[in-house]
């Protein structure tokens, strides 16, 4: 188990008949969170997750996340995790597979006593959570971070679109409440027959962090950039699906129209060598946090974010936080952020 805390003690006594049930004589919320992806990797679900343990903690909300895990994680985690067993997902290293509620799994969840489950990917792990909810009597909240259906075409695999819906349709029927980010997937939800006890959950970003104040003169001489360069930047993990090919497409169009500007990169991820040979003028920082990633949001002049894959983009919501024009895909986790 892997902590900043040691999970906290259930007390009172527990249902008789149900292993796992919440104790009988307390009224406090005790969250069991279900995730795919909590601290082995930095992308947007990881780091939405982060911050909503931090808060329910700092509520007085005791939680315990349930996840992969590797030896050398991207991300200090916030809370208390038990790592689940998993595996490298085939193709995808970077990604884990769960193998669901093992013994020593779920002894941990039975002595953790939860009030609500939070099952944050429909993964076979998440699955095995919502029985386990189920069988317990226990509140089961789904969150739909992931639009899975959109992924499948940068995989050839466009002919199992029918099935994963299905599957979704069965796994979020069981939920008591699903927490979507926009009001445009909520519409995409229903048009699939998922739309029982749909509620809107909205992200938000900090605006003192997220600010025009921090753009910096320095930052961009640091970088070789010459003032009357337009910075044209993407934040994101480097992964095809986040329309990395667009955004190459676009830069190429610039410099073969020898518009003065500079295309500025801000993440990491398997697509990162590749787009490098390819755009070998761009500025390519890795992984950013903390005021470095403040100064090159706020130090750059354009934000372009062309995936179609996003549940909401919380990159779009900082850049334009930061002071920066913003282009993104007329998809639907853009759609409620960027109207024109």
């Amino acid at each position: 188990m892997s902590n900043a805390k040691n999970l906290p003690d259930s007390s009172g006594e527990r249902d008789e008949h149900v292993a796992g049930a919440p104790p009988a004589s307390s009224s406090q919320k005790r969250v069991a969170l279900f995730a795919g992806a909590y601290n082995h990797i930095a992308d947007g679900v990881a780091l939405t997750l982060n911050n909503l343990v931090d808060y329910l903690e700092r509520q007085d909300v005791p939680v315990c996340v349930f996840a992969p895990t590797v030896e050398d994680p991207a991300l200090d985690h916030a809370g208390t995790l038990v790592p689940v067993p998993s595996v490298p997902f085939p193709g995808r290293s970077e990604y884990r597979c769960s193998l669901g509620l093992t013994p020593s799994v779920r002894k941990e969840l039975e002595a953790f006593g939860p009030t609500l489950i939070q099952v944050s990917t429909p993964d076979f792990l998440g699955l095995r959570a919502l029985h386990f909810g189920r069988s317990a009597d226990i509140p089961v909240a789904g969150t739909y971070h992931t639009h899975f259906a959109s992924y499948l075409k940068y995989y050839n695999l466009d002919l199992l679109e029918p099935v994963v819906w299905s599957y979704l349709r069965h796994f979020y029927r069981q939920c008591d409440h699903v927490y979507v980010p926009t009001t445009a997937m909520m519409d995409i939800l229903r048009k699939q027959d998922i739309e029982d006890g749909l509620r809107l959950w909205q992200r938000g970003i900090d605006v003192d962090q997220f600010n025009p104040t921090h753009r910096c003169a320095s930052w961009r001489r640091a970088h070789g950039i010459e003032e009357d360069e337009i910075v044209v930047a993407f934040v994101s993990r480097l992964v095809w699906e986040k329309g990395l090919d667009t955004y190459a497409e676009v830069i190429e169009r610039l410099e073969h129209q020898d518009v003065s500007h500079r295309s500025l990169i801000v993440g990491d991820g398997p697509a990162r060598e590749e787009l490098e040979a390819r755009l070998p003028n761009t500025i390519f920082t890795g992984f950013l946090r903390g005021e470095e990633l403040s100064r090159a949001y706020a130090s750059s002049d354009v934000f372009l974010f062309p995936s179609d894959t996003e549940t909401f983009g919380k990159v779009t919501l900082e850049a334009m936080a930061s002071g920066l024009p913003t282009v993104c895909a007329d998809a639907a986790g853009s759609r409620d952020l960027v109207q024109e």
